[in-house]
Formats: structure tokens, C-alpha cells, sequence
């Protein structure tokens, strides 16, 4: 019986009306680690820690949409040495079924997550092992709680005889959840048709999967 850890981070917003400044995609990110980590946990806190001594000034942690580009350097080459496993899913919200329109946001949030977790869990775990769900930030906070029990219900879901422990903590700062946003910030880059240089090198070579079920803009 094995622990594994997967940290998980979303992009976009649960909008799916198509109104002005909505986002195109709502996706989930996730890191999994299936060793003990706390080397790679340690070299994050180093980056960190040593970005601050050079003047970068990082009280939230890392973002990769809101970092410079040489801090996206060095985030990426750590990711590259550390090389754990990547998976993406998006969902092009413009194609969403009538049905899950009908049903709101926290529904298309739950379905979002199960595409994403249910095939997943079961590649990285076997029966009897214990799968870690560390996830940092929830969507917005009047709807705070009834996420938390849509993420909890999928796990449960999922499950088939393997422990699934959801940990829904207000960590941002968290390395492995800096590692999902990271990917998945690189990986809605070239979705979209923008340029990521850390892509190739250093998102490619482990990530599993980028699922687009319902197609792309």
C-alpha cells in the first residue's frame, strides 16, 4: 500500500453565459507525486526563499500568470528536474451541454473535476492505496461551500477501494500546488495559440494528459 499526493489548481471562471470577460476554458491542473517528496517540497521553499534575497517579493507564493518571466525561468527548470506527473483537462465552455447550463456553476465545477480526477486516480493508485487531494483555493466564496461538498462527492465517487483524502486548504503557497498552476498555465498558453518557451522542455515530458472533451476554441 502506497501514499501518493496530487495537487490540484483551476483556471477560468464558472461563467457560462458568454459575456464579456468571461474566460474561454474552465480546466483543472494537477501534480502527482508518487514518492516521498520532501526534497522536492524543500527545493521550492528554496526558490522561494531565494528569490526573496534577490528582491522578488513573493507573499503569496508563486503564479505563474502574475511572475516575471526570469522567475518563470527558474520555477520551470525546477519543475523540469523534479518531473512530476502533469495532466490537464479543459473544458471549451461555449460547447457546454443545455443541461449543465441548466444546472449553474457548481455543476459545471463538479463535472470539470470528475472528467479530470476519475481516470486519473485510478492510473496513479491501486486498491489499498491512499491518494492525497491537496487543493489550494476554491471559486468564488458564496458558493465556497457548496464546491467543497461537489469536490468531496467526486472523490468519494471515485474511490473503488482506494482511500482518496481531500485536503481543501487555503495553501496557495503550497510547492506542489505551484507546480499545477504552473502547468496548466503553460499547457491554456499553447491551447489558445500563444508562445510558451518552457512548454517543450519542461512541461512536455511528463504530462500525461491534455483532455479537451468538449473541443477546442
Amino acid at each position: 500500500m502506497s501514499e501518493i499526493y496530487m495537487y490540484a489548481d483551476e483556471t477560468g471562471d464558472l461563467d457560462m453565459s458568454g459575456s464579456t470577460g468571461s474566460s474561454t476554458y474552465f480546466g483543472f491542473g494537477t501534480a502527482v507525486f508518487t514518492r516521498d517528496h520532501g526534497q522536492e517540497l524543500w527545493e521550492g521553499l528554496q526558490l522561494r526563499c531565494h528569490l526573496e534575497q534577490r528582491g522578488v517579493n513573493l507573499p503569496k507564493g508563486l503564479h505563474a500568470k502574475n511572475d516575471s518571466p526570469a522567475t518563470r525561468g527558474e520555477v520551470f527548470e525546477l519543475i523540469r528536474r523534479q518531473a512530476p506527473r502533469l495532466d490537464a483537462t479543459f473544458l471549451y465552455k461555449r460547447n457546454a451541454y443545455d443541461s449543465i447550463k441548466e444546472k449553474g456553476p457548481v455543476y459545471l465545477y463538479k463535472v470539470a473535476w470528475y472528467l479530470h480526477f476519475k481516470e486519473i486516480a485510478r492510473w496513479v493508485t491501486k486498491p489499498g492505496d491512499t491518494l492525497y487531494v491537496i487543493v489550494g483555493s476554491l471559486q468564488t466564496h458564496n458558493k465556497r461551500d457548496a464546491i467543497r461538498h461537489a469536490l468531496e462527492d467526486v472523490c468519494n465517487q471515485v474511490a473503488q477501494r482506494r482511500t482518496i483524502v481531500p485536503c481543501i486548504w487555503d495553501a496557495q503557497t503550497s510547492w506542489g500546488i505551484q507546480v499545477a498552476d504552473y502547468a496548466l498555465w503553460a499547457v491554456q498558453r499553447i491551447l489558445e495559440g500563444r508562445k510558451c518557451s518552457w512548454y517543450e522542455p519542461c512541461v512536455v515530458p511528463t504530462l500525461k494528459t491534455r483532455f479537451l472533451p468538449w473541443g477546442q476554441a
